[in-house]
């Protein structure tokens, strides 16, 4: 299947009892791929890069987990697939980490509307990330969510560019209460790479 067509379907399952047998090896070969797709933008922020492979890891959890069979397949099909990159988009969740609650209020409170100011950034350019359109991310209120998902699509020469060391990639926040700029690695570049069409 084309990356640009890529989605889960029943076939790429395992039944929960195959799985619960190697699930803690398939979270263990994950382990090292999920921590080249995460990356921390200033002190309260992280970047999940999905994949087709955290995506299946992530329904088959679910699944097992939650035992709701062939009633609970759709749901989370529904749910996990958009987070699929398509071959020239990279897709992320994206999560404010604070343990406090109190403080944690606070600050997501100070945050509305962030989610419409995150940028990944090939050499110059800045791509905007685009937030998945389920639901309102920021309240009336002003509060925004600690989570949010955004696809963030590349152009032609961006891809190229992208594998280029000489070109700088870097991913980012433009909010007035959190500005914050995070260069890729090329460990983390070559991963992510893995996600375009050739």
């Amino acid at each position: 299947m084309p990356l640009s067509e890529r989605r889960i379907v029943k076939a790429d399952l395992l039944p929960d009892a195959e799985f619960a047998k190697v699930r803690g090896e398939r979270r263990k070969a994950l382990l090292p791929t999920k921590r080249l797709r995460r990356i921390d933008l200033g002190p309260i922020c992280s970047f999940y890069f999905e994949s087709f492979e955290t995506m299946l890891f992530q329904v088959q959890e679910m699944l097992l987990i939650e035992k709701g069979g062939e009633a609970q397949l759709a749901d989370e099909l529904a749910a996990y697939n958009p987070l699929i990159p398509q071959g020239s988009e990279l897709v992320a969740t994206v999560m404010f980490e604070i343990e406090d609650e109190v403080r944690r209020a606070a600050t997501l409170a100070r945050l509305g509307g962030v989610e419409d100011h995150f940028f990944v950034q090939v050499g110059e350019d800045r791509m905007a990330g685009v937030p998945e359109g389920d639901i309102e991310r920021t309240r009336e209120d002003g509060k925004t969510s600690s989570v949010h998902f955004l696809r963030f699509a590349l152009k032609p020469e961006h891809l190229a560019q992208f594998r280029d060391p000489a070109v700088s990639v870097a991913i980012g926040c433009a909010h007035e209460s959190y500005g914050h700029l995070a260069l890729l690695s090329p460990a983390t570049r070559a991963e992510l790479a893995r996600d375009f069409a050739s």
